[in-house]
């Protein structure tokens, strides 16, 4: 593949992670409406993982063999991304204001950052990517601030404990996606990563009783249209382009991602629903901006 196409490649995954994932989190708070947390997430990911092994086994005339040490790695990948990670946003969001939910996300980035230096990865962040890292940060609390507001009254403190262990669990498991054994095929790698998570999310939802809460005389069309959404767009798309982005980018720039998908939602806002841009909100998405360039520009370095 030459660098052109590989260019060309890059920039589709990030527009797809940036745009697409700016939108999951209304679309999960549509579905979580009728359907437990769970058993939604868990349903997403299974048929999601399900749909993408068949699509490569198809699609691939000589598949690579499945081996066990395979299916542990898509556990432990979709363990701590798919539940620690997404199955802790899901919950959260029954208790947490959305502009806090953004803001928490936002410490992923923070969180790789130490974990790949302090894990003893061969790929070192920069100090611009640190410096970027941190001014992401303070653009998005910035922006945070001047478009919801902070309110204790409206804080939920095991929804934000749950928010903080889903951050860290989401990173660790970015960082470590690379040193796992995994086939050769990167769409059977996510497939299995999905199948994992799902699976742990569909038990964890048994365990806790989530299951039970499900009634499907009571789940809306409006549940139905964004779990669809969630599993063509969310996962097979938007999952699919990170993880292959974990590996041509790198972690730190991968997790621009949390820092953009805030600005997306408030400008779609703004254009499909009338709401209002200030001065504030285009100060603190100009900052967000600038401090994502900086990531991005930075070539990675092996050490």
């Amino acid at each position: 593949m030459n660098d052109s196409s590989l260019r060309a490649k890059i920039i589709a995954a990030f527009a797809s992670v940036y745009l697409i994932w700016g939108s999951t989190y209304l679309a999960i708070r549509f579905v979580i409406e009728t359907m437990p947390p769970f058993l939604m997430a868990g349903f997403r990911f299974l048929i999601a993982g399900a749909m993408l092994f068949l699509f490569e086994r198809l699609r691939s005339k000589e598949g690579e063999k499945i081996t066990a040490q395979h299916i542990r790695s898509g556990f432990i990948v979709g363990g701590l991304l798919l539940l620690g990670g997404n199955g802790g946003v899901v919950w959260a969001e029954q208790f947490v204001p959305s502009g806090l939910t953004a803001l928490l996300i936002s410490t992923v980035p923070i969180w790789i950052v130490v974990f790949t230096m302090s894990t003893g990865s061969k790929s070192k962040p920069d100090k611009l990517t640190v410096i970027g890292v941190v001014t992401g940060f303070a653009g998005l609390l910035y922006l945070v601030y001047n478009t919801t507001g902070f309110s204790a009254d409206s804080i939920n403190p095991l929804g934000v404990l749950a928010l903080i262990f889903a951050t860290i669990s989401w990173a660790y498991g970015s960082v470590i996606t690379s040193r796992l054994s995994f086939p050769k095929q990167k769409l059977t790698t996510v497939a299995l990563q999905m199948l994992g998570g799902g699976t742990l999310l569909t038990i964890f939802s048994l365990i806790t009783g989530d299951m039970f809460l499900f009634n499907p005389d009571a789940v809306s069309m409006k549940s139905i249209l964004s779990l669809f959404y969630l599993i063509l767009f969310g996962s097979l798309l938007g999952y699919t382009a990170y993880i292959w982005l974990l590996e041509k980018a790198g972690p730190p720039k991968t997790a621009t991602y949390a820092y953009v998908n805030p600005v997306v939602a408030i400008f779609l806002g703004w254009l499909l629903a009338d709401e209002v841009i200030t001065i504030e909100i285009l100060t603190g998405a100009a900052i967000i901006l600038v401090s994502v360039a900086m990531i991005i520009s930075v070539k990675s370095r092996k050490s």
